[in-house]
């Protein structure tokens, strides 16, 4: 931490006139990180991006698409969309956890099939042998 406030204050303590506007860029990451997030909740969610904080209602949610680069964007009923800072397709287990099921996690139904595939397979104590356990499969070892 002590070398990255070095290296912002050294340029700016060198020529002032042409760097002290670097000693506003951590200021600027720092209330980004703390002001852009996505909150779910009881009532819908909350998109609070840089400048803007978007309230969508469980009511006027269409759906979420997930493009392959940024973050997930929610569909409204009105067909326009919300991009929801934060929300990727790792985070989709808590998302839905936290929308109280209105949103489907599809983790969960993965996990759920491979619970019913495993019931349904045989363990190897229920398969029966032709070789009797007591004798000895090896016809050069008589």
């Amino acid at each position: 931490m002590r070398l990255l406030f070095l290296a912002v204050l050294s340029p700016a303590m060198a020529w002032p006139a042409a760097f002290s506007w670097m000693l506003v860029i951590p200021l600027l990451v720092v209330a980004w990180v703390l002001r852009v997030r996505t909150v779910v909740g009881p009532d819908g969610i909350v998109a609070r991006a840089t400048f803007t904080t978007t309230t969508i209602g469980w009511d006027s949610l269409k759906g979420i698409r997930f493009p392959k680069r940024g973050w997930a964007r929610a569909t409204l009923t009105d067909d326009t969309e919300v991009a929801l800072p934060v929300v990727t397709f790792g985070r989709l287990p808590q998302l839905a956890e936290a929308s109280g099921g209105r949103i489907t996690d599809p983790y969960a139904a993965a996990r759920e099939a491979q619970l019913a595939e495993a019931e349904k397979e045989p363990n190897d104590a229920d398969v029966i042998s032709d070789t009797p356990a007591d004798t000895e499969s090896d016809p050069d070892t008589k």
